[in-house]
């Protein structure tokens, strides 16, 4: 059977899959759409390789209470257009079940983890997605508690992702409290939770650096040591008050820290909270994204 050039088009906008390998498809299949749709699912691994080298810094972070446990995820695509693509979606909160169900170890045993509601793997599942939509797709990162009460919360439709877990007594509702805190880490990215978190190291290099500040200054550098490290120790609070959640003005209401309005909210409420943990996923972050030359591109395609 001849294979024409829209048997091969048409192939590629059923699949995703790149124009010479429908036409191997089609050619292994006799034309039989149905049979090449198969062909390339059975060779989804090699596709998936080609794919694989492709630069994966977009896509969505999404949190989420399943079951009762606390799960956030990192899921990366190519660009931003399929990040919104309602299967893709649908595929990260797959595997945000997936993780709240399996409990995986770490990244290598969630990707051998079966895939939510399917026989596949997660790994054998991001292949499919890869086949379906025609780009890089990779399971980046996750994040699960099941202990005490979390919190989700996901800001530009998955630009940032935060879970918040809670240690809560007195029988109160703390979502309000938890979500607060989770906009305020999206908002703030602190480094730290508490100030009982910052090792010695840290503050020695904190200190160092403020050091030498002073020492450039002219204003300052003529100044006695004593009072230096006076002036030093009073910038180091001032440290714990930027870079750390709990000692952090509360961004709704600046005369009060994170952790005396968290206080203040569960005595109000008949109840006590504690911040056990949290994490925040900001999408593609420390992936160096492909800078594309547009006019390159142009005068390429020009030629």
């Amino acid at each position: 059977m001849a294979i024409t050039a829209q048997d091969v088009k048409s192939l590629r906008e059923m699949t995703g899959v790149g124009m010479m390998d429908c036409k191997k498809a089609l050619a292994a299949s006799e034309g039989d759409i149905d049979k090449a749709i198969e062909w390339l699912r059975e060779k989804g691994l090699a596709a998936s390789a080609k794919k694989a080298g492709r630069i994966a810094a977009e896509g969505m972070a999404f949190a989420g209470v399943i079951d009762g446990v606390g799960v956030l995820v990192e899921v990366n695509a190519e660009t931003d257009f399929v990040g919104k693509n309602e299967k893709f979606v649908d595929f990260v909160k797959g595997v945000a079940a997936t993780v709240a169900a399996a409990n995986p170890a770490d990244l290598d045993a969630l990707m051998e983890c079966k895939y939510n509601g399917t026989d596949l793997t997660v790994a054998q599942q991001q292949q499919e997605m890869v086949l379906v939509i025609g780009e890089n797709i990779k399971v980046r990162r996750f994040a699960r508690f099941a202990e005490g009460v979390s919190v989700p919360y996901i800001h530009a439709g998955g630009k940032i992702g935060v879970l918040v877990n809670l240690e809560v007594a007195g029988g109160i509702d703390a979502t309000e409290v938890g979500k607060d805190m989770a906009m305020q880490i999206a908002a703030l990215n602190p480094r730290f939770l508490d100030k009982s978190q910052v090792t010695q190291d840290v503050l020695d290099e904190e200190k160092k650096i403020l050091l030498a500040q002073m020492s450039n200054d002219p204003k300052m550098a003529s100044k006695p040591d004593q009072v230096k490290e006076k002036i030093v120790m009073g910038k180091l609070n001032k440290f714990y008050t930027e870079n750390c959640l709990l000692q952090q003005a509360f961004v709704k209401d600046g005369d009060v820290t994170v952790e005396q309005y968290m206080n203040a909210a569960a005595k109000k409420l008949g109840g006590t909270i504690t911040l056990k943990d949290a994490v925040r996923f900001e999408k593609g972050e420390g992936i160096e994204k492909k800078q594309e030359n547009f006019a390159e591109e142009i005068a390429k395609l020009a030629k």
